[in-house]
């Protein structure tokens, strides 16, 4: 796995601290679920499978960027100890006329793949983007797409967010 620092993901990972947490809990809707003991690198690893899934969904033609997953804190939750990992990346469709088509198929796909779509509807931009969260309660990761028509080029905008992760006993979180 590549590792770069960017401000984009320092942005966005600041951004989605209370993305999950709507309905991914088990009970309190402030409370990030717990996805398991892992690694840092073995869980952007199943966070990144879970986007190349969504990735299948779309099922238009089109060119994801390349993208690297960065580890982020759990709110309220020791450091050394506790992580959630965050997977950026855009879509662009190869005909901008797929782009509706894209996130229509997105909206009435993920449900039948287990996710529970929590937000849809235009963002309070002057673009007016659509934006959609789903949670995977099953797999305790959340996403959110936005669809950006007014882009150039235009694109689906999409941050996968996994829930916490506790790291095994005796070793450390790698920081990428």
């Amino acid at each position: 796995m590549k590792t770069r620092p960017s401000t984009l993901l320092l942005a966005a990972a600041v951004s989605l601290t209370t993305l999950t947490g709507c309905s991914m809990t088990d009970g309190d809707s402030d409370t990030v679920p717990f996805s398991g003991t892992s690694t840092s690198l073995d869980a952007a690893d199943a966070t990144e499978k879970v986007s190349s899934g969504i990735y299948d969904l779309i099922g238009v033609k089109g060119k994801a960027s390349e993208s690297y997953s960065t580890v982020m804190e759990c709110s309220g939750e020791d450091a050394e100890k506790y992580f959630r990992i965050l997977h950026p990346w855009s879509f662009y469709p190869a005909s901008v006329s797929d782009l509706d088509v894209a996130m229509e198929r997105l909206k009435s796909e993920l449900p039948k793949h287990g996710w529970e779509i929590v937000e849809y509807g235009p963002d309070t931009s002057k673009n007016k983007n659509i934006r959609m969260t789903a949670d995977n309660d099953r797999k305790k990761v959340s996403v959110r797409v936005i669809r950006m028509a007014k882009n150039d080029p235009p694109k689906l905008s999409l941050n996968v967010v996994s829930g916490c992760y506790e790291i095994p006993e005796g070793q450390e979180i790698e920081r990428f």
